[in-house]
């Protein structure tokens, strides 16, 4: 990415070097986000300056540590939250970022895993303090982040009811978990989740008129947990519905724990990491593109053509346990 808003390009680089604390990746898998859509557009909240390179998480082999790196070996299959640089062959990394991965856990599993995972098991368990038995509104069902939150929210034990844009994507909803589906082209959100008795918690990614209609059929005492704005459009929260209703609106911005409690994310991902190998996990990736169609894969964001993950593969070889 050498200007915002221009695309970006293939271009052929030298290996990289890692410094003391890094690990040099041979980078097997990318995993792709709406935020890499923001990214390229100047306007995601963590953007560096170009020149740089797309993709935020990454999976690969580790080729070389840097000389004060010694809990990590080349030849060990490891997966991290890189902020950028996942589009690459190579890449040098933070060492202290990676996560050992599971044998049986292939490289677009894990390049897809870190983000969606667990941005929705903090977002539900930590900030959202689901309890089992209470309603949980998932916005986006069908996303990346969504259909995670489907997923860990019926594993807590709660109803899920998942909103979608078309009977494909409400059926990849539906197999994840879901209980109620609201088609969010034809149906009135407000009013079937005001018949279920109303929603103790709203996941919302999307933003938008969503995120009004969702507020409208909160349950006193519900908490609303902001995600992103998929829709493009930030929505301004009416203050006297929330005072009204006693709800608590909650931001929850996976990534910014990396600066105030990076422990809270490893933790989380360990739990996570020990709930797919006990098969309790099943991530969704609905396309695996070539490095060479790296455009083609945001484009599926963008048109929002996919369901849980895309992920690119710069290896020819990738995708091999």
């Amino acid at each position: 990415m050498t200007t915002f808003g221009e695309g970006g390009h293939l271009v052929q680089i030298d290996t990289p070097k890692p410094a003391a604390d890094e690990v040099l990746l041979r980078i097997e898998a990318c995993g792709l986000n709406f935020a890499d859509i923001l990214m390229e557009k100047g306007q995601y909240q963590e953007t560096p300056e170009p020149p740089f390179t797309l993709g935020m998480e990454v999976a690969g082999i580790v080729e070389e540590t840097g000389a004060e790196v010694s809990h990590l070996k080349p030849g060990q299959r490891v997966a991290l939250f890189a902020g950028s640089g996942g589009l690459a062959e190579y890449g040098c990394f933070p060492a202290r970022r990676c996560l050992p991965l599971p044998d049986e856990m292939s490289f677009e599993t894990a390049a897809a895993f870190q983000i969606a995972y667990g941005t929705s098991h903090l977002a539900l368990i930590r900030r959202a303090r689901l309890q089992a038995g209470e309603t949980v509104l998932v916005l986006g069902a069908a996303g990346g982040v969504g259909l995670t939150a489907v997923e860990l929210a019926r594993l807590s034990g709660a109803r899920v009811v998942a909103v979608a844009r078309g009977a494909d994507k409400l059926e990849v909803a539906r197999k994840a978990g879901a209980d109620v589906l609201i088609d969010s082209a034809t149906d009135d959100l407000t009013a079937i989740v005001k018949d279920l008795g109303g929603a103790d918690v709203v996941y919302d990614p999307v933003g938008g008129a969503p995120f009004k209609a969702a507020l409208r059929a909160c349950k006193p005492e519900a908490r609303v947990v902001v995600i992103g704005f998929a829709s493009g459009d930030i929505p301004q929260i009416p203050a006297n519905i929330i005072l009204v209703k006693n709800i608590t609106v909650i931001g929850h911005y996976w990534g910014g724990y990396l600066r105030f409690a990076p422990q809270v994310l490893t933790d989380s991902l360990n739990d996570l990491i020990g709930m797919y190998e006990a098969g309790r996990l099943h991530p969704h990736v609905s396309h695996v593109l070539p490095l060479a169609r790296a455009g083609d894969a945001l484009d599926l964001l963008r048109a929002r053509k996919s369901t849980g993950k895309v992920v690119v593969r710069p290896q020819p070889e990738a995708g091999r346990n």
